[in-house]
């Protein structure tokens, strides 16, 4: 069996457009002519390769993937026009990252970092709510979703969420201030300090751990986003509650200190994947290396 190279090109025209009559308009074709060609290589493929929304075209799982071939081919014969005044280029893997807006960067870069400078590698990489991280994955538009909370999941729910990583979470400050001489349930009584919003997964643990110890702590800033943690940590105004993989920068510049990891807090990482007939190979590869 061999592909009909006109046959992929309309459904590559299609999937771009996301709309069969604009598609049609670019084509120049009618636009019935051009669903009799999209069934016939739906049929010689064996897949169905769009799903109706309405008005919307979505690609269907084996539809992403004869995409990304398609984007390939095409590519390909691009650069061929080109070769006389080009180099020609590796080939290359398309890997989309999701990732919920507060996650940790220095902990989003350490993960990717098995792909990362690699040529063949192409990486694409976007932040979102998990809602909308989640239908990105049903939509196949992203191959992994990163987030610190695992999403409540039943049978036939269409991803798995695979832990890969525990964080400790540390009182970090000004080293300085000499701060370790006293003990670490007078540091949070008496200190003003920076924490993570209710909104994070590791909040409920701080305010358990503050709760035993009869602590009523004096709150300088409740952040729900890590980055913005981060640099209102490195003013020093505040103790900072804090996974230190968000400061890792600044604690091995000496700029910050880690002066206490508290008791029994975590803060975990999940890596949320769909269930594919036709999974991305980068996604094994990397949630077996986290």
């Amino acid at each position: 069996m061999s592909i009909n190279y006109n046959h992929l090109r309309y459904f590559w025209f299609v999937a771009h457009e996301g709309k069969l009559n604009k598609a049609a308009e670019e084509l120049n074709i009618s636009q019935s002519a051009l669903s009799v060609q999209i069934k016939i290589l739906e049929s010689q493929l064996g897949h169905q390769l769009f799903l109706r929304q309405g008005r919307q075209l979505i690609l269907s799982e084996a539809g992403r993937l004869v995409l990304d071939y398609a984007d390939s081919i095409f590519k390909t014969g691009e650069e061929l026009l080109h070769q006389l005044t080009h180099n020609h280029a590796v080939e290359r893997n398309v890997f989309r990252v999701g990732a919920i807006t507060t996650l940790s960067r220095n902990f989003q870069i350490g993960f990717l970092r098995p792909l990362m400078g690699r040529p063949e590698i192409e990486l694409k990489v976007l932040s979102g709510s998990l809602g909308y991280l989640l239908q990105s994955l049903e939509n196949h538009s992203i191959d992994i979703a990163l987030t610190n909370h695992a999403p409540i999941r039943d049978s036939s729910a269409p991803w798995v969420s695979h832990l890969i990583s525990h964080q400790p979470v540390s009182l970090v400050g000004d080293p300085e201030k000499q701060y370790q001489t006293r003990e670490l349930k007078n540091l949070l009584e008496e200190e003003p300090l920076l924490l993570p919003s209710m909104e994070s997964n590791i909040r409920m643990s701080i305010n358990a751990l503050m709760d035993r110890w009869d602590v009523h702590p004096t709150i300088a800033a409740e952040i729900n986003d890590m980055t913005m943690l981060r640099l209102m940590a490195r003013e020093k105004t505040a103790l900072a509650v804090v996974p230190p993989i968000v400061v890792k920068d600044e604690l091995e510049s000496g700029s910050l200190e880690e002066i206490y990891r508290l008791p029994d807090i975590r803060e975990t990482f999940y890596a949320i994947v769909p269930r594919r007939r036709f999974p991305n190979p980068l996604v094994k590869e990397l949630v077996s290396a986290g």
